[in-house]
């Protein structure tokens, strides 16, 4: 149980890192409830990657910084890009299967892509086909062992990171966080339930830097029927055709805008028309179709009693993707000796304010490779003696994800934000008030982050936020 390097979870983030770091020592991969239980096995949509034919590198970096709204880390981008064509060549070589046309590559096109570039596999399971291809690399490996907790919230600290505190102490030369997102901090989410926001709240408490935390993706469309989860249905059924219509049947919006635009767009035509939903429909593509191209989707619906091939389906957005995270660089270094973050959980800046579709499994698989490279060469060992823990988070309070989805959440104002950092703070939750911290010293309105009160892109605010334990929000 003392590992070389302990990769805190199991999603492709942490899977690609193990896969990097099984030949220079042993490896522990943590998770908390399950080892198959993570964001990368909802992923639907599929992987964004320049390798078509009609396709460029070169514009993929572009749609990329076109999304991110003026706050992309460029050097990420461009890292996250050119690596990408060779990530995706791996992935088949260890088993992958996406989907194709004949013996080519099926891409399909999902919002502000300016290219077909998104892999899928099995039509919509994409995310989940990534991870079986990954561990099964990952578990053929002698140095690499799984095991899973019901928690995992301390790090051990001197100065630095050297170790977790799990049924017990746990000590390794470098520690990788790779927990995921923090979606369910959010009354509505597509994220599941080990999405709670650990990691970012582990590092915080260790001293390590927080980047962007207030820019959280709101995904326009998830299932909005009572009764049924919040069920991601993919912007890749935009991408097939899918229209976005109110109860007249009149289309409001432009269905492949980034993210952020759509998502206000249905939420303002909720207010406008008092409907808790909107419609999304494929019908006109036929219910063979459906079911063919996205059939994981397909039957979720149907087990509800909406045919996706015959009529539209209820949905309303909901939390899904968290662009900032613990600070690194694109090695994955934190600004603690010893730690180190990959995937949803970690800030590189190639997001910036608003994520392209299809570049978070991307981003997954090459920069926790990239992680994995660096923490090879790390040896950080704490002062003879040390055995300082990060403090222990406190379980959650019921009224969390209300106060977050009421004040943080799609359209936000400084009374609101202001209350709910005064509620966050008596009730100890840390995620949630760097979120509302950093939300309310943004003041302008940038990618996933509105203001109400001040709706205009600001050059002021053409940095990234930066929150540390004990300090205050900066901008750098």
């Amino acid at each position: 149980m003392n590992p070389d390097f302990l990769v805190i979870g199991a999603g492709v983030a942490g899977l690609r890192a193990a896969i990097e770091l099984a030949e220079a020592g042993t490896v522990l991969v943590v998770a908390k409830d399950s080892l198959r239980e993570s964001s990368s096995e909802y992923a639907q949509g599929g992987i964004a990657v320049a390798l078509s034919d009609d396709d460029e590198v070169a514009l993929h970096e572009q749609d990329t910084m076109r999304a991110g709204d003026g706050l992309c880390n460029l050097a990420a981008v461009r890292t996250l890009v050119e690596e990408g064509p060779a990530a995706i060549q791996e992935l088949i070589e260890w088993g992958a299967e996406f989907d194709r046309d004949g013996n080519r590559l099926a891409f399909t096109r999902e919002g502000a892509h300016s290219r077909n570039r998104v892999l899928h596999a099995h039509g919509d399971s994409t995310g989940r086909e990534i991870a079986r291809a990954l561990y099964h690399k990952a578990a053929s490996l002698a140095h690499v062992t799984f095991r899973s907790f019901a928690a995992i919230t301390e790090l051990l600290v001197s100065e630095g990171v050297y170790g977790a505190v799990l049924d017990e102490p746990i000590h390794a030369r470098a520690v990788l966080l790779a927990t995921g997102g923090l979606g369910r901090l959010y009354l509505h989410t597509t994220n599941p339930e080990v999405a709670t926001g650990d990691g970012v709240a582990m590092g915080y408490h260790a001293g390590a830097e927080i980047s962007d935390i207030e820019f959280v993706q709101f995904h326009p469309t998830a299932l909005a029927l009572e009764g049924a989860p919040n069920f991601l249905l993919s912007e890749a059924l935009r991408g097939e055709g899918a229209l976005l219509k109110n109860a007249s049947g009149e289309r409001f919006t432009e269905e492949l805008a980034p993210r952020d635009v759509v998502a206000r767009a249905i939420v303002n035509e909720m207010r406008r028309t008092g409907a808790p939903h909107v419609l999304l429909d494929l019908s006109h593509r036929g219910e063979q179709f459906v079911r063919e191209r996205f059939p994981r989707i397909f039957e979720t619906c149907l087990r509800y009693g909406i045919n996706l091939g015959r009529e539209g389906a209820p949905v309303a957005p909901a939390a899904h993707y968290a662009m900032g995270g613990v600070r690194t660089d694109l090695d994955g270094r934190t600004t603690l000796p010893g730690l180190f973050a990959a995937g949803e959980v970690a800030c590189t800046g190639v997001h910036g304010a608003n994520r392209l579709a299809s570049n978070s499994l991307l981003e997954g698989v090459v920069f926790g490779k990239r992680a994995g490279r660096a923490m090879r060469e790390a040896g950080f060992r704490p002062a003879v003696g040390s055995a300082v823990a990060s403090r222990t988070l406190p379980p959650p309070d019921a009224a969390i994800p209300r106060l977050m989805w009421e004040h943080c959440g799609i359209v936000r104002a400084a009374e609101g934000l202001q209350k709910a950092c005064e509620e966050f703070e008596s009730l100890h939750a840390t995620v949630p008030l760097l979120i509302a911290r950093c939300a309310l010293a943004r003041r302008e309105s940038r990618g996933a982050h509105f203001r109400a009160d001040y709706p205009i892109k600001s050059d002021q605010y053409a940095r990234h936020s930066i929150i540390r334990k004990d300090a205050c929000v900066t901008f750098a």
